[in-house]
């Protein structure tokens, strides 16, 4: 018959030591979660329930070490900061030393690897016999690891976003991380933030709905999107868009608030409103016709004092009036051709029209219009110069020049070269050579230049006028005009009257 089982000398201290039932309490631990290890007061490990023996990639406790000493030599410690422990700081040893503590952070480095396997949470607990002398050490240890993993990708995640960013705890309302986004937007370092409160940066100052933001920090809930006016340590402001979500950071409730920047926005609006007020300045001020309407239905939204002294309209009267209800254009297709063209090409210049007055009267006109944005409405800014005058004056300037060219025989070939000049400025298509027109155009535009009469020049040629009428209009054809004088322009400066032919 076997011997019965005998316990190890370290169980039977305890056993002996201690009021409390080792295989209890074994099977009162040996569930839970939380990883167990139970050390003698003379630095024995006792026992490690499965959860310890799996945050140690062990199958019993024997794997573990059989004393804190092959503990140390089996898995080496270090903190969060990547210090490595040693003798007297392990937690096996602090507990030994009578230390009592309640939260040890440490990663886990098996013998022979490199890089930490686990992450364990670690705290303490003694318990002691009835004399008050400890006599049995325990550690309760939480495998962090995916935790702190996680923890680590929001990290790497926070600092990289190029969106600002900052982490306030709630529980004093302290900045617990920034990111470089908030940094660069604010001009601020990172020391001047972080352990700074609420109170001295606010980042909800002048925040549109400041009421209910500060409401839903008191109670942890998200702050929804809401314009607000950053203070900057060097005394300047910044128009921001601020939003706060609630979140945990190292089991402890934050808030994150998150920021876009809106200063180019702000400062491009005051450009365009500046920009904006140059331009109506020289809208009022210019001595043109001007006139804006809306792109579709050609409604009148302004209109300058050039345009009211050339309509007679004023301001007041056309406001929120269409061009064709005004009946604006003496042709109702020229606004229909204009609205096409503005569709397509997005404006044209220096176009024929005739505008119609207040009184009925019209006024020649040369149109510009282009499409233009303003206060982010697309619109047509019409240009209406009067040329009424000028156009007139043109008129009885051709006028005088056709009565004069009526006899030209005293005009000088110089003289008759400044007044087809003056009558087709710019100059016109080159007009065919002499040596085209037929013996019969050349004698029937000599007598024209001779200033003879359609009558005479029949008779001299001995044709009928019918004939004669044929002849001249070849001429016309030929020569490129519309008009006698004009004919008559053109031969003197060709040399003509010719010399009649001999019959």
């Amino acid at each position: 018959m076997s011997s019965p089982h005998r316990p190890s000398e370290a169980e039977t201290a305890v056993i002996h030591t201690q009021s409390i039932d080792l295989g209890r309490l074994r099977q009162i631990i040996a569930g839970l979660s939380e990883g167990v290890i139970l050390v003698g007061a003379d630095q024995t490990i006792l026992w490690a329930n499965e959860a310890a023996l799996r945050m140690h990639g062990a199958e019993q406790a024997t794997d573990l070490g059989a004393t804190v000493d092959e503990y140390r030599e089996r898995y080496q410690l270090r903190y969060r900061n990547n210090h490595r422990l040693g003798k007297g700081d392990y937690p096996f040893d602090r507990i030994i030393a009578g230390e009592a503590f309640s939260e040890v952070v440490v990663e886990v480095i098996p013998a022979g690897d490199e890089e930490p396997r686990w992450i364990h949470q670690i705290r303490s607990l003694i318990i002691a016999d009835e004399a008050g002398v400890p006599d049995l050490l325990v550690l309760i240890m939480q495998d962090v690891s995916l935790r702190f993993e996680a923890e680590e990708r929001f990290e790497q995640t926070f600092n990289v976003n190029p969106a600002p960013a900052l982490i306030l705890r709630l529980s004093d309302h302290r900045y617990v991380k920034v990111n470089q986004g908030f940094l660069d937007l604010t001009g601020y370092t990172r020391d001047e933030v972080l352990g700074r409160s609420l109170y001295d940066i606010d980042v909800l100052q002048d925040a549109a709905d400041l009421e209910n933001a500060k409401e839903r920090l008191r109670e942890g809930l998200t702050i929804r999107q809401m314009q607000a006016d950053l203070s900057l340590p060097d005394g300047g402001r910044k128009l921001v868009i601020v939003a706060g979500q609630p979140i945990e950071l190292n089991d402890e409730p934050c808030m994150l608030f998150s920021f876009a920047d809106l200063e180019p926005r702000r400062q491009a609006e005051n450009e365009l409103r500046h920009s904006e007020e140059r331009f109506m300045a020289a809208f009022r001020l210019a001595p043109v016709g001007m006139a804006i309407t809306t792109q579709d239905g050609q409604t009148l939204c302004d209109i300058n004092d050039a345009f009211h002294q050339l309509s007679g309209w004023s301001g007041d009267e056309v406001m929120g009036k269409g061009m064709a209800e005004l009946k604006l254009w003496d042709t109702p297709d020229f606004l229909s051709e204009a609205e096409a063209q503005l569709s397509e090409q997005k404006g044209f210049r220096g176009k024929d029209a005739r505008a119609r007055t207040k009184d009925g009267g019209f006024v020649d006109c040369l149109v510009s219009a282009a499409v233009i944005t303003l206060k982010r409405d697309s619109c047509i800014l019409w240009v209406i110069q009067d040329i009424h005058a000028r156009r007139h004056g043109e008129l009885e300037l051709i006028t005088a020049i056709e009565t004069v060219m009526k006899d030209t025989n005293w005009f000088s070939r110089t003289v008759v070269e400044k007044l087809a000049n003056l009558r087709a400025p710019g100059g016109a298509a080159a007009p065919v050579e002499v040596q085209e027109l037929t013996r019969r155009e050349k004698e029937a535009l000599s007598l024209m230049c001779e200033g003879a009469d359609d009558a005479a020049i029949a008779k001299q040629m001995g044709v009928s006028r019918n004939t004669l009428r044929n002849h001249i209009a070849r001429v016309y054809a030929k020569t490129g005009v519309n008009r006698r004088a004009q004919a008559v322009l053109w031969a003197r400066e060709r040399g003509f009257p010719l010399a009649r032919p001999i019959r």
